[in-house]
């Protein structure tokens, strides 16, 4: 364990700290994000990548002598929850949160590994949560990015901490066979239809201000991307890597098989809608 904590610890509002890890990446920004919540009793909500001492001792210092009720995990990507284990150990305290996942292939991810590693003392159902001193954290099921994503909402204040399913700094990247693009905008809808939720607080990026129109913003660049596709393939561009390129002009390669991957998801969720006809491998068309 030698990286570092990218920087201190923030006071979002009161009961509501939040400390970023040192895993700045195209697919990270400038790190993930935990946030421990809470005065006198405290939870962890995404405690971070493995292996990273700095970052442990960070939320340690944080937490200091306060009982520690529970470790929270929005999903499974191995930049949020593999450093549950680590405080674990160091506080003992329960893993509450999403489900294990167990992925059946082998194909390649464009985005953070999965935590294989993962188990759970407590799996949250939708409306279930835990609760200390002056807040209830309450798991809103929200699937997309991947199958077993949750955010979960601070009752008392309006606060939504998002995940990856909503960020503030890009769009997530829905990567199949776990991700779904069918799933990842029904959950969407789900928290446009949460007024309640006055500020999201996301796994990466900076905080949501005005969260019910960004998450419009989304769900239309979303329709925006599924309308391109479906113009490209009546002009004759019928597999994923020239779809790529017509769609994403200027993007920084790196980022090219994330795009690959979201493009196959539109595809996929045409095809279940009767739209599309084709192959992962292979090429797509309109369905007749």
């Amino acid at each position: 364990m030698t990286a570092a904590t990218l920087r201190g610890p923030e006071t979002l509002e009161p009961g509501v700290v939040r400390l970023t890890a040192n895993n700045p990446s195209p697919f990270t920004d400038t790190g993930t994000q935990s946030y421990v919540i809470g005065t006198t009793d405290v939870a962890v909500i995404d405690p971070g990548p493995a292996d990273d001492a700095a970052h442990l001792a960070a939320l340690l210092s944080v937490i200091g002598d306060r009982p520690l009720v529970a470790i929270l995990c929005t999903h499974t990507h191995r930049d949020h929850s593999p450093l549950a284990r680590a405080l674990k150990a160091a506080i003992s305290a329960p893993i509450v949160g999403c489900a294990p996942l167990a992925l059946p292939d082998d194909a390649p991810r464009a985005d953070a590994a999965f935590d294989h590693d993962y188990a759970a003392d407590r799996v949250l159902a939708d409306g279930e949560g835990v609760s200390g001193t002056g807040w209830t954290l309450t798991a809103v099921s929200t699937p997309g990015h991947t199958s077993n994503h949750l955010c979960f909402a601070l009752e008392e204040s309006g606060a939504l901490f998002s995940g990856d399913h909503v960020m503030g700094w890009s769009t997530s990247i829905v990567s199949p066979p776990d991700g779904d693009m069918g799933d990842y905008m029904a959950s969407l809808q789900r928290l446009l239809d949460r007024p309640q939720d006055r500020v999201y607080y996301p796994g990466h990026g900076p905080a949501v201000a005005n969260p019910q129109r960004l998450v419009r913003g989304m769900m239309g660049h979303r329709k925006s991307r599924e309308g391109a596709i479906l113009r490209l393939l009546r002009s004759g561009d019928t597999d994923i890597a020239a779809m790529v390129q017509a769609m994403y002009s200027g993007l920084d390669p790196r980022m090219h098989p994330a795009a690959a991957r979201s493009v196959l998801a539109h595809l996929l969720d045409l095809e279940q809608r009767g739209l599309v006809t084709g192959q992962e491998d292979a090429t797509w068309s309109i369905a007749a």
